[in-house]
């Protein structure tokens, strides 16, 4: 069912047949209709409708130079008056309205709920986050040049060509924020050490955004590097990051302050780029070299989004 969710994001601007998705998932179309509701919680018709709703939402702010209706077909709606309807049911305005409100709001705001928050240190697991502490004789930075450093990173973005990387990840579900900080401390932690995956890059990739997403459908991966043929326990899944052209900058702060660097990079460079997004995840990436330094709270990764020319 991971699976069947990853191939409609990935082909939303397809028709996504019953009889196609019950495919992805191995099972009858008689049989995937039912699980699939009693999974989400929802039909599939209804999954379908609000998904491409929440990623136009999105695209609408991100992509502001993007006509409405090319948006609208970028997630699978034929034409724009039902594209219009479906939004104003939604949204309860119009597009347009919807991409000036935005703009506005999230331009004071920044694009905090598009953080994933870092992971935590375990006491009883210090050698999962040994390449974190790398830093840890760096001398402490004050909150002004902390928020240098922020702006700084977040312009200085760069366009490279990424491998398919293979991961392992555990999935959780809820509101974003602490609760992430909690999952990877209480649950990731333990299972990076009993599955002996310390010491590799780790990737945390949020599906959603909570602005748009209700709080308990918001999804988040927090995963780890590993080889193709690994074998997942427990609740463990396995994916592809997919290959190709991202926009990647380099981020060093505090939990607090990363959603400024990701204001930065979705609001302000994106447009300018002459980018636009394809459908592919925005992740974070925690290299091997990633500092960490326990004074201040300051982390180092990379923001990597998928961008392909307008």
């Amino acid at each position: 069912m991971h699976g069947v969710l990853e191939h409609i994001d990935r082909h939303l601007d397809e028709s996504l047949e019953l009889a196609t998705l019950a495919e992805v998932a191995h099972f009858s179309s008689f049989h995937f209709h039912r699980l699939f509701a009693a999974w989400m919680g929802e039909t599939l018709g209804d999954y379908l409708r609000r998904r491409r709703l929440e990623v136009a939402a999105l695209r609408l702010v991100a992509q502001p130079r993007v006509p409405v209706m090319n948006v609208a077909l970028s997630v699978g709606f034929g034409s724009a008056e039902a594209f219009a309807r479906a939004f104003k049911t939604r949204f309860g305005c119009t597009a347009t309205t919807w991409r000036r409100r935005e703009a506005k709001r999230r331009g004071a705001a920044s694009f905090d709920h598009l953080r994933s928050i870092r992971p935590m240190r375990n006491s009883n697991s210090d050698q999962a986050f040994r390449n974190l502490d790398q830093a840890r004789n760096r001398p402490p930075s004050n909150h002004e040049a902390s928020r240098q450093r922020t702006t700084e990173a977040s312009m200085n973005v760069k366009i490279i060509e990424r491998q398919p990387t293979h991961i392992a990840y555990l999935r959780y579900v809820g509101p974003y924020g602490e609760p992430i900080a909690e999952f990877w401390f209480k649950t990731v932690s333990p299972w990076l050490e009993s599955n002996n995956l310390f010491g590799r890059p780790r990737y945390g990739i949020s599906h959603d955004d909570p602005s748009i997403t209700a709080a308990d459908k918001c999804r988040y991966d927090a995963g780890v590097e590993v080889p193709p043929d690994f074998a997942p326990t427990g609740n463990a899944h396995t994916t592809t990051i997919p290959g190709g052209r991202y926009a990647v900058t380099r981020f060093r702060g505090t939990a607090a302050e990363i959603g400024k660097a990701w204001a930065v990079l979705l609001r302000d460079w994106l447009p300018a780029s002459g980018m636009q997004l394809d459908a592919r995840p925005f992740f974070e990436h925690y290299p091997l070299d990633a500092g960490y330094d326990p004074k201040t709270g300051a982390f180092e990764c990379e923001l990597c989004i998928p961008v392909v020319p307008l």
